[in-house]
Order: C-alpha cells, then sequence, then structure tokens
C-alpha cells in the first residue's frame, strides 16, 4: 500500500464548507490495510454534518491506489479548547463559548439558540446553554424545564438544569415566573457573570450563551468579562433587522470577540399546501450584510408554523422532529458554527484550562 499516493489523493480532497483539505486540516491520524479493507482514521477538532456521506466519493480512487476492496472510515471528533478573543478568566470544564446575540428582539435570536445546542449534542458535542436575558428568559419554558430548581449542596455554586441531553442555566429558574425583574445594568451584568461562574457546568465541549437582544451596557459587559471564543449575530432579513445587526458586530469587533458569522433567520415561507416560497421579509439582507462586514452567512433558516409551536410547547424541532427538513437545516447550521470556530480561532493547550475529571 502506498501511503504517499493515498495522502496526496486526500490532500486533494475538500469537505463541503472546510477552508482547507483533509491532510491541512490535519485530521488524518492513520491510514492500515486490514484484510482487504482500507481503514482510514480522522479526529476532527470540531463536530461535523454528513462528513463521511461526503467521503464516499473518494473510496473508488482509495480502493484502487491501495489494493483494498473496501474504505472504512473511523470519524470521531475531539472538540478543540480555542482561545478566546478577550483576557477573560476561562471558566473550569468549558472549552468554548459561543455568545449569541441580536441587535434587536423578534428575530428568533433564543429560538435559534436553542436549537443549535440542540443540534450540536446531535453532532457528538457536550453542550450546555445560560439563558442571559434577564428581563425575558425564556430557555426555561422552550426547553420544557419551567419547573426545573437549580440545586446548591454547598451553599456556593449550584448544578444546572439537564434537558434533552444539554445543561441549561437560567435567571428563569431562579426566580419566579410571575416576578419582574427589575434590575439596573451593572445589576443584571453582576446576577449573569455569577450565575455562569457558580454554576458546576462539568466538562463541555460548547457553551452557548444567548444574550439579551441589542447592543446597551449589558451586552458590552457581558462580552468583555465572558471568555467568549466566537459571537453569532442572528437577523432577519428586513431592513431595520439588518441595521442593528451590523451594531451588533461592530459591538463585537470593540471588544475583540471573533464573529463567526450571521444567521438569517426568517429568510422565507413555504406554504403548506403549494410548496411555493415567498420572501415576507425581503430577501437577500443577510448576504448584503455578510459582504459589506466582511463575515460568513451561516445560514438562511424558513418561517415555518411548527417551529414557534414546537418552541411554546418545550420540544424543540431537533428533538421534535429529528429527521425532518428543518432539523436537517440546524445541524448543518451547526456544523458551520463548529468549522468556523476552529479555522477562526486559536488552539491553546489544554493545561492552560481546567479540566474536570
Amino acid at each position: 500500500m502506498n501511503n504517499e499516493s493515498l495522502m496526496a489523493r486526500l490532500a486533494q480532497f475538500v469537505p463541503p464548507f472546510w477552508p482547507k483539505n483533509l491532510v491541512e486540516a490535519g485530521v488524518v491520524k492513520n491510514l492500515t490495510l486490514e484484510q482487504d479493507i482500507l481503514v482510514i482514521s480522522l479526529v476532527l477538532p470540531f463536530v461535523d454534518y454528513q462528513l463521511e456521506a461526503s467521503l464516499q466519493r473518494l473510496e473508488a480512487e482509495l480502493c484502487q491506489l491501495s489494493g483494498a476492496k473496501q474504505v472504512k472510515w473511523q470519524i470521531r471528533s475531539d472538540v478543540a479548547t480555542l482561545a478566546p478573543g478577550n483576557e477573560a478568566q476561562p471558566i473550569s470544564g468549558v472549552r468554548n463559548i459561543i455568545a449569541v446575540s441580536s441587535g434587536k428582539g423578534g428575530v428568533g435570536k433564543s429560538t435559534t439558540s436553542v436549537n443549535l445546542a440542540l443540534a450540536l449534542k446531535a453532532l457528538g458535542a457536550t453542550v450546555g446553554i445560560l439563558d442571559a436575558d434577564v428581563y425575558g428568559p425564556s430557555i426555561p419554558m422552550m426547553l420544557g424545564v419551567t419547573d426545573g430548581k437549580p440545586l446548591s449542596d454547598d451553599g456556593k455554586t449550584m448544578t444546572p438544569i439537564s434537558a434533552y441531553g444539554i445543561k441549561a442555566n437560567s435567571i428563569g429558574f431562579l426566580v419566579g415566573a410571575g416576578d419582574a425583574t427589575i434590575w439596573r445594568g451593572p445589576m443584571a451584568s453582576k446576577a449573569l457573570s455569577q450565575i455562569l461562574t457558580e454554576t458546576r457546568w462539568g466538562d463541555l465541549d460548547y457553551l452557548i450563551i444567548d444574550l439579551p437582544p441589542g447592543t446597551g451596557d449589558i451586552q458590552l459587559t457581558l462580552a468583555q468579562q465572558i471568555p467568549t471564543t466566537g459571537a453569532l449575530v442572528v437577523t432577519t432579513p428586513q431592513n431595520v433587522a439588518l441595521a442593528d445587526a451590523i451594531k451588533g458586530i461592530s459591538m463585537f469587533n470593540k471588544v475583540k470577540v471573533p464573529v463567526l458569522g450571521i444567521i438569517e433567520n426568517m429568510s422565507y415561507h413555504t406554504c403548506s399546501q403549494c410548496g411555493h416560497q415567498e420572501s415576507l421579509f425581503g430577501e437577500g439582507g443577510g448576504q448584503r450584510v455578510s459582504n459589506q462586514q466582511q463575515v460568513p452567512l451561516l445560514g438562511q433558516l424558513p418561517l415555518v408554523a411548527s417551529l414557534g409551536k414546537d418552541m411554546d410547547e418545550g420540544h424543540p424541532t431537533v428533538v421534535a422532529h429529528p429527521e425532518g427538513e428543518l432539523a436537517a437545516l440546524y445541524l448543518a447550521l451547526a456544523a458551520r458554527v463548529s468549522l468556523s470556530l476552529y479555522f477562526t480561532s486559536t488552539p491553546v493547550p489544554t493545561r492552560l484550562y481546567t479540566r474536570l475529571v
């Protein structure tokens, strides 16, 4: 078996949405020939979606080069710890923090945060979510755990709530559903920092933080105090939402948090009767902002009535309809977010971050 020829062929293959080929990305770990089966081991420092399906187009050539009768792919993820964009202290056990923001409310930021977290989990990552919207916490309802109460056995730290295989915490768990949260910016920022640092998250590949909408004092303080690895900006195609999305990108640039990309929500609506697609809120807006601000457009998600129903019932779409078209869009989005995070950030030695045993 000629390993050089095999590696040369693998070096020509760039999987969908990867900026590098398999060899440049450093994911090819081993090539062995076992009883006419070519075994190729790949270890990914991120999670991906349908990678093995895209690799199948290589199999005939690889068999010819190696003399094997078939190819067996061994693919696993070992998510890398990446450097945060700021100098905030890392959170014990948490490898990467992704902030999900929006310049204005009503664009589906929290819905996107929850389904993104569940999609990352479905792709094999360990995931947590922090609801940082102190004035309108919605994550407990969306995850179907409104009665959840974080427990504390030492009076200093608390255990997060588990839902659908991810860990969650929110001011909504700590304040009664009918109680208004009336805090000034500094109080809200301090409370959220405490929730983040005093929660026993355990080992997480990704912690999703659902930020409040806007670009005010709370968002700026959190962006500076939390060791954020990267940020996502959720918008709709409407011009008023796009203008606020640009402000969000500018905010993260000022605090030196990498903007991983834009997610355009409610991009189009598909008629359930005839299948006709219509752009209810305009079209092309996310791409225009992407071009103008030089950040990727990571996904365009449709306006679907069942999505809101799923979230209201506390049974998010990714887990309610895992084989559905919308779930597939979220899985693809999660993979692109993971890829963008890895290829735009700097891997750091694991020893710099406290990992829990």
